[in-house]
């Protein structure tokens, strides 16, 4: 039987496309000044920067976010910038993962050259003058606000908190499964802030112990407040072209080599096995797009709203079976010196959380292969994951990024 000619067509796009330039803004004190509008433009500016482009050279606008009717488009005539191609998918925290496969799949089909990906959100700031922020409250807010929703009937009532009571259902799954520890999921949270350490924009800098995370208050049980993520302001952009401009670029490229996008339910009492993320499909579809095994991958830089986010992704991806994530964690591998290099920021649950990750991934990524992280360089990088997660474990992308276009 022979291969799927889908398949085919995606490894012929391997490498088409990269990552010319990245940029984000955050502070230590996890508020940014400027509207959202602003930030977004200074970090569209940054990353052009970053790749020695212009906004003269931009034809692809990828934004999802803004709170706005129409978000790339608004966000296009702030600019200036008259796109070829322009796209405002939303799929929660995994939307920059989703932008950057179209973004790549773009180019290499010719809509597009030049594309920036951009977000900017505001919860800390914004709450803190008296709006809604970011977290169960919006979330609620925001459900009743619109029309009636399967999660306004059927969870709401129930006393669902948003969005950790979500979370805590899936770590509880887990635990009930396959034994899984609070022990080890708070080895995530630890291995995390270590490399936040090593951090001076990250949010929180002071180390943590396993019994600080067990400690610490419960949000949702069996989650502790360390084992879930800031709510800080924050943004970021990513720069794509093709291959062959790349070279040409201030920095040259890190390739797309493999993409995969997957999602299986939105609410979390429809979510069909909670132990199973859509990074089981995705996960595999990157990876075979590029021609890698997860023994391939140098650093990982995976969406952690939460502790068991991160373990049901490492089960997903192929890195350890389903079910022995809890032991895979305990040695600290994850964190500086380990075998397996995660979220070497400092990630969502110490450097920044905006509400939605997923950016921050695709720019630590970059800049661990271009060797650009100082202390908290892995050595030898040259290929780099990128496992964006959104809404409640419903929404899950997967970017395999490399310093080679190996097509």
């Amino acid at each position: 039987m022979g291969s799927d000619p889908r398949t085919e067509v995606r490894r012929r796009s391997r490498g088409a496309a990269a990552i010319v330039g990245a940029a984000d803004l955050v502070s230590p004190t996890g508020e940014l000044d400027g509207s959202t509008r602003r930030l977004e433009a200074q970090a569209i500016q940054a990353a052009l920067d970053d790749a020695g482009l212009t906004m003269a050279d931009v034809d692809g606008i990828f934004a999802c976010t803004g709170g706005t009717f129409m978000p790339s488009i608004e966000l296009a005539e702030y600019l200036g910038v008259q796109p070829s191609w322009t796209d405002a998918t939303q799929t929660g925290g995994s939307s920059f993962e989703v932008l950057c496969e179209h973004a790549a799949a773009a180019i290499a089909l010719g809509h597009c050259d030049v594309a920036v990906i951009v977000y900017a959100a505001t919860p800390k700031s914004s709450f803190k003058k008296g709006g809604p922020g970011f977290g169960g409250g919006a979330q609620r807010a925001a459900a009743l606000a619109g029309p009636v929703s399967p999660m306004v009937e059927w969870e709401l009532p129930f006393g669902m908190r948003a969005p950790m009571g979500a979370y805590a259902l899936a770590a509880s799954r887990h635990m009930a499964m396959f034994g899984t520890t609070p022990e080890q999921l708070a080895r995530i949270a630890v291995s995390t802030r270590e490399w936040a350490t090593m951090n001076p924009r990250a949010r929180l800098r002071d180390p943590i112990t396993i019994a600080d995370v067990l400690a610490s208050p419960y949000e949702a049980s069996p989650l502790h407040k360390l084992d879930c993520c800031l709510v800080t302001d924050g943004a970021g952009a990513v720069v794509l072209t093709s291959a062959e401009r790349a070279a040409d670029c201030a920095k040259g490229g890190v390739f797309v080599l493999g993409t995969g996008t997957s999602h299986t339910h939105s609410m979390i009492s429809a979510m069909p096995d909670l132990t199973v993320t859509a990074g089981a499909v995705s996960g595999p579809r990157a990876f075979d797009m590029a021609g890698i095994t997860a023994a391939d991958v140098d650093v990982l830089e995976t969406y952690d709203s939460f502790t068991i986010t991160v373990l049901l992704a490492l089960e997903d991806l192929g890195f350890c079976a389903k079910g022995e994530g809890g032991p895979y964690v305990a040695d600290g591998r994850l964190g500086p010196g380990g075998a397996r290099p995660a979220n070497t920021n400092g990630g969502g649950l110490a450097y920044t959380h905006p509400g939605m990750y997923g950016m921050f991934l695709l720019v630590e990524a970059v800049r661990q292969l271009r060797g650009e992280c100082g202390p908290r360089q892995v050595p030898g990088a040259e290929i780099a994951v990128a496992h964006g997660c959104g809404g409640v474990l419903s929404s899950t992308s997967t970017v395999v990024l490399g310093t080679e276009a190996t097509r």
